[in-house]
């Protein structure tokens, strides 16, 4: 559906709702970001929305809002946005029709965008150049698997005119310290600029979670849930009988290597090697051995499985070359002599960091769980490079180097670990394995051919098989078949919080529906959503439950979301 302007799309429709009675509401949308300084010398600064978190989630949020005449403050802690398809390292995870549908116009613009960085700034071969689908790294876990930093530049461009006009600020390398909330209100947020300590204030008459852990609900008294809900909970096939809140998934430091022949590029043994090359996970069911090994848990059966690596692209059979899993420059793309060799993303069973939980963590021991995460992934390459199996029986590929300069570290490693789970609100309406489950769906609908729940308030679309990685409480995989399904409002409102929304993995799913619900396409429509309901009640000045409490309004909502390129159902096979 063609986008169109907001005002076209504001007709009365009647119908008791509940009136907004925000702080500090202004009647119209600010001109732009206001600075001031407080009474203990601090920066002020006051805009529309306040975004915590500067993923794909906080990005689509901000772009939302910002096409719609809102003023917003966007905060990333680290120097990248983009989340987890630049700072965490990780291309895109996305379903087969993703091209054409099942995800958001805007994200489908940047995928575009991507592609044309690459033909307007690389050197292609005319074939490459000409492919109007082009993956520059032909990896095989995506359509579309490409250079974090590529990805960075598109996003930064996306926003540049709305930072010129000073709709946005965006505070990079700023983490959040605390919040002021009183009732039911968030009325502002202290950030930290990491690098000078300095503090800010942030006031708003909405504020984001888009934090990669839900940061913003314990501090602002938000109510959430973290870890596993167990059986009697949620009567979900595949929840455990016990609920368990310290069990999270894995998460991972991942890194990117290419590899020249001929060359050595063995790095310094890590100070944990004798310990990670020894390791076998402590899971149920049990692992399959050795963590650095060519073999891993298959995630649907728990039984061994094989995996294949060959950097220099020989046929690994029926085994996966995971050289080429997450490839994100294949050298056959760019004319000859552009590059050594194709450049690869790890971040594989191997790497995954079991012995922790972030979720919760202090931050002494989030940085110790991280610093351990981070000597697991050297570990690896350096048994890569040293001591990995070889088909031709050989030891090693020193010629596997680490290429630093991709993820943008001084050691090489993501700018921030790649996370799976987060605290998560509890909703208004919570998405279970019935909702979306392939075998929990068909018992409930009584059908061998079942679709996902319809929900009346949908507001987008995603899909991806239930993924959950080996937590952090010694549980193996937990891995089997979803339907294409539909986000619904209600998992985006929190209970009790009226001017708070989430936009990451914090949204109100299980921790079984989380595993279909985290990945980069759906995050984004769950933010570029997010941004959308605050712009919609803000000027309708009614509180975003309303929207989905009254049924004109709703369908007046998703009218607008539409025309903003926003799909809230599949189409009709």
């Amino acid at each position: 559906m063609k986008r169109r302007n907001f005002i076209e799309l504001l007709t009365v429709t009647g119908g008791a709702v509940v009136t907004a009675s925000l702080v500090n509401l202004p009647a119209k949308a600010l001109a732009e970001v206001k600075s001031s300084t407080t009474a203990k010398g601090q920066e002020s600064l006051t805009a529309d929305v306040v975004i915590i978190g500067g993923g794909l989630g906080g990005f689509a949020a901000a772009m939302a809002a910002l096409r719609n005449n809102q003023t917003v403050i966007l905060t990333e802690e680290t120097d990248w946005l983009g989340g987890q398809i630049t700072s965490q390292g990780v291309p895109p995870d996305e379903h087969m029709w993703i091209e054409t549908h099942g995800g958001t116009q805007l994200y489908r613009d940047f995928r575009t965008a991507v592609r044309e960085y690459y033909k307007r700034n690389y050197p292609l071969t005319a074939e490459a150049k000409n492919d109007p689908v082009l993956n520059p790294g032909k990896g095989t876990v995506s359509r579309l698997c490409h250079e974090p930093r590529v990805a960075v530049a598109v996003l930064n461009d996306m926003l540049a005119p709305y930072i010129s006009s000073k709709k946005l600020v965006l505070l990079l390398e700023h983490k959040i310290q605390s919040a002021d909330a009183k009732g039911n209100k968030v009325n502002s947020v202290m950030v930290k600029e990491l690098r000078s300590g300095k503090m800010k204030l942030l006031t708003a008459p909405y504020f984001v979670d888009a934090t990669e852990l839900g940061d913003l609900l314990p501090l602002t008294g938000t109510e959430f849930i973290t870890g596993t809900e167990s059986k009697k909970q949620t009567n979900e096939l595949h929840a455990p009988e016990k609920a368990n809140p310290n069990s999270n998934q894995a998460f991972t430091m991942c890194f990117a290597i290419d590899y020249v022949p001929g060359e050595r590029h063995v790095i310094e043994k890590p100070r944990d090697y004798e310990f990670w090359a020894k390791h076998v996970p402590d899971l149920e069911p049990a692992w399959a051995g050795k963590l650095l090994a060519w073999h891993y848990s298959d995630p649907r059966t728990l039984k061994p499985k094989s995996l294949g690596f060959d950097p220099e692209g020989r046929p690994t059979g029926d085994l996966l070359n995971l050289f080429n899993y997450r490839k994100i420059i294949n050298k056959d793309n760019f004319k000859k002599g552009t590059y050594k060799g194709d450049i690869t993303i790890v971040n594989w069973p191997q790497n995954d960091y079991m012995l922790g939980n972030l979720v919760g963590a202090s931050e002494k021991d989030f940085n110790k769980h991280v610093d351990s995460a981070k000597q697991l992934s050297l570990s690896l390459l350096y048994w890569m490079q040293t001591e990995a199996p070889r088909p031709d029986g050989g030891k090693g590929w020193p010629g596997i180097r680490l290429r630093k300069d991709i993820m943008g570290t001084e050691d090489g490693l993501a700018k921030y670990p790649y996370i799976r789970e987060s605290r998560r609100i509890k909703a208004v309406f919570t998405v279970l394995e019935e909702h979306v489950g392939f075998e929990n769906r068909a018992t409930v609908a009584k059908t061998n051919k079942p679709t996902a729940a319809h929900f009346y308030d949908s507001v987008g679309t995603g899909y991806y098989h239930i993924d959950l990685h080996p937590s952090s409480d010694r549980v193996n995989y937990v891995d089997f078949p979803s339907l294409p399904f539909q986000i619904p409002l209600g998992a985006l409102l929190p209970v009790r919080m009226e001017n708070l929304i989430p936009a990451n993995k914090n949204i109100g799913t299980t921790h079984i529906t989380n595993g279909c619900f985290r990945l980069h396409p759906v995050e984004w429509n769950i933010g570029e959503s997010a941004g959308l309901l605050i712009t919609f009640a803000k000027n309708k000045n009614v509180l975003p439950r309303a929207v989905r409490e009254n049924k004109e309004l709703l369908k007046e909502f998703q009218q607008f979301i539409g025309s903003e390129g926003v799909e809230i159902s599949w189409p009709k096979k």
